[in-house]
């Protein structure tokens, strides 16, 4: 009796077992997009993953492509150790990045980062005269592993920083640098109007002088250019600074 007890839960461990790979397997990509740290991600038309004119050049930029994107579209059946495993799964991050900016840009991907857009998924411009207007991700660079991603704001036109050290660590290469211009053309409507606000500095509520915020900004630029030419050797004389005796006119520079 004891041994059929012990058959009967070897049976169902390794039912147990056999389900959770078929489920892993089976629903990646919906486990990629849903890891935590990856909501910036859309998940990618399984007909544009099999489509392979949609993949041309990446087999030269991912190790084991193959397996990859055969782990990505749910169909990987190779039988390997825990570290060639590994190997294949950052693989398959990688190439599904580099995949999903090529998607992102195409009809049905726009529409996909649109909604997310709209529901503020990729967080709000932290700049006070945005009034919490959406952002976009958009890398500084199309070559992985160069710059991570960072977020654009078409209300002011700048970039910022995820607030998020998940969201930072993405590389910018997944989104491509022409993403959210791409998406403007394709949907004028959602081009915000420019901000004119400015902030305007003021003393007891009148504004900061001009020429005084410009002899600041001239002195500011002097001084950082004395510290560059005081680290390599030469240091600055300058007319308002205390000249020692003895010293010869006019002198500028003395190494």
């Amino acid at each position: 009796m004891a041994a059929n007890q012990t058959d009967a839960l070897t049976r169902k461990v390794d039912d147990y077992n056999s389900e959770t790979d078929s489920d892993y397997t089976s629903y990646w990509r919906d486990w990629f997009v849903a890891t935590r740290g990856h909501e910036y991600f859309c998940e990618i038309d399984e007909e544009y993953l099999t489509d392979r004119f949609n993949l041309t050049g990446l087999q030269a930029e991912v190790q084991y492509y193959q397996y990859a994107l055969d782990l990505i579209t749910d169909v990987f059946d190779f039988d390997c150790d825990d570290d060639i495993r590994e190997q294949i799964e950052k693989s398959a991050r990688h190439l599904y990045g580099l995949v999903h900016a090529r998607y992102i840009i195409t009809t049905r991907g726009l529409q996909k980062m649109l909604e997310k857009y709209k529901k503020f998924d990729f967080g709000r411009c932290p700049r006070v005269f945005c009034r919490a207007h959406p952002l976009l991700p958009i890398g500084l660079s199309d070559l992985p592993h160069t710059k991570s991603v960072k977020l654009y704001c078409a209300k002011c036109e700048d970039v910022y920083s995820p607030k998020s050290s998940r969201h930072a660590s993405i590389d910018g290469a997944y989104f491509g640098t022409s993403f959210p211009h791409i998406l403007f053309q394709v949907y004028p409507a959602f081009i915000p109007a420019k901000s004119n606000e400015r902030y305007s500095p003021r003393c007891f509520g009148f504004k900061t002088h001009a020429v005084a915020a410009l002899a600041r900004w001239q002195e500011q630029k002097r001084d950082e250019q004395d510290r560059r030419l005081a680290q390599v050797g030469i240091e600055v004389k300058r007319e308002d600074d205390d000249e020692p005796e003895g010293s010869s006119e006019g002198e500028e520079f003395s190494r």
